[in-house]
C-alpha cells in the first residue's frame, strides 16, 4: 500500500475581499523531502504558509497532511496533527532561558496542562526531552542564558529547537536564514539539515545558495499560483521559472557578490 502524501495542496485559493492572493496552488509533497518556496515579493508565500499552518482558512481548495484533511482546522489542532512552524520574526519568551523556552514548547506536546501542584523538575520526560533538543541545536552550553542575550543567530536556532521539540514530521520554516551573515547561514544550513533529518521541511527562503544547497525539490509561487515544482537543475533551467522570477534574482546575487 503506497504511502500518504506528507503535504498536499489542491487547488488552494484564498481571496481577501476581491483582491485573490492564491490561486489555484497544487502541491504534492512526499514524506521526507525538504522543498524550498521560492518566489518574488507578494508571490503568496507567506499566505500559503498560513493557511498550511491553520491561521488562515482557505477560501475554497483542499489541504491534506499526512492522508488527512486539514483546511480550516485551528493551528493548535493541525499541530497536534504533526505539523510544525517557525515566523519570520524571532518568537520567544525573551526573559526566560534557553532551557525554559524549549521545556515550554516539550511540555504542551507530552500532554501537560497548567496544575499548580506539579514540579516542572520533576517532569523526567520533559526535561530529558528538552536536553535532547539542546544538543540537537547546539544550545546544551547556554541553556541557562535567557533568550534575550542570545546572538542572532542563536535565537534563530532557538526558534528552530521550539518548533521540533514536539517532534512534528512536517516542519515549515519561514526565511529562516534571513539577516545572517555568510558564515552564519553555512552553519544555519547545516543545522537545519540535521535537526529535520527524517522529517518532511518546508521552507520559505530568498537566499538562492540556501535554496539550492538544501532543498530536494523546489516549488516556484508567481502571483499566487505555482508554477514549477521540481529537483533544483530542472527548476533553474525552466525557461518560464527564469522569465518570472529566477534569471533576475541570481543576477541581483552575483551583483551583489561582486561588489563584495
Amino acid at each position: 500500500m503506497t504511502a500518504p502524501l506528507a503535504l498536499e495542496l489542491r487547488d488552494l485559493r484564498k481571496s481577501f475581499g476581491k483582491t485573490e492572493i492564491i490561486r489555484g496552488a497544487s502541491l504534492a509533497v512526499r514524506p521526507g523531502e525538504r522543498v524550498a518556496i521560492i518566489g518574488p515579493n507578494g508571490a503568496g508565500k507567506s499566505t500559503l504558509f498560513n493557511l498550511i499552518s491553520g491561521r488562515f482558512a482557505p477560501t475554497s481548495g483542499e489541504i491534506h497532511l499526512n492522508g488527512r484533511r486539514i483546511d480550516g482546522q485551528t493551528p493548535y489542532a493541525i499541530n497536534r496533527l504533526g505539523l510544525s512552524r517557525s515566523f519570520q520574526v524571532s518568537n520567544l519568551f525573551t526573559r526566560l532561558s534557553v532551557f525554559e523556552n524549549v521545556r515550554c514548547a516539550v511540555l504542551w506536546s507530552l500532554g501537560y496542562r497548567y496544575a499548580f501542584w506539579k514540579f516542572l523538575a520533576d517532569l523526567r520526560d520533559a526535561n530529558e526531552r528538552t536536553e535532547q533538543v539542546l544538543a540537537m541545536i547546539k544550545l546544551d552550553r547556554r541553556r541557562d542564558v535567557l533568550a534575550m542575550n542570545l546572538t542572532y543567530a542563536e535565537q534563530r536556532a532557538l526558534e528552530i529547537g521550539m518548533t521540533i521539540a514536539g517532534g512534528a514530521d512536517v516542519v515549515l520554516l519561514d526565511e529562516p536564514t534571513a539577516g545572517m551573515s555568510k558564515s552564519e547561514t553555512g552553519r544555519f544550513v547545516e543545522l537545519i539539515r540535521d535537526v529535520t533529518r527524517g522529517k518532511t521541511l518546508l521552507t520559505v527562503e530568498h537566499d538562492m545558495g540556501v535554496v539550492f544547497g538544501l532543498a530536494d525539490k523546489i516549488a516556484v509561487l508567481v502571483y499566487g499560483e505555482v508554477i514549477a515544482f521540481d529537483e533544483p537543475a530542472a527548476v533553474r533551467a525552466n525557461p518560464r521559472v527564469q522569465e518570472a522570477y529566477l534569471g533576475s534574482v541570481l543576477a541581483e546575487q552575483s551583483a551583489a557578490a561582486a561588489g563584495h
